[in-house]
């Protein structure tokens, strides 16, 4: 399974969607997915790749990870894989 199938999956199963209802051009916001949603996303993808996402739920602007979109998601996951490389 490819980084952006699965990372597509997880965030489909935060917002009780099918990962075909999930585009790369979605937010999380329009999937309904709030800030618990989204620190259980990242909690789901550092699992699934064993990766560790910098991100702080506290003050997510100052972020070195961008979750604005699905696709600044699977960008920023396939950027830490090759980091740990």
């Amino acid at each position: 399974m490819s980084v952006r199938d699965r990372v597509i999956e997880i965030i489909a199963e935060q917002a009780v969607l099918e990962p075909s209802d999930v585009t790369m051009e979605t937010t999380l916001e329009e999937l309904g997915i709030d800030s618990l949603g989204i620190v259980e996303s990242i909690f789901a993808i550092e699992e699934a790749f064993d990766i560790s996402v910098p991100f702080n739920a506290n003050a997510p602007a100052e972020s070195d990870f961008d979750i604005s979109s699905v696709a600044t998601i699977v960008a920023g996951v396939e950027r830490l894989k090759a980091e740990q490389s």
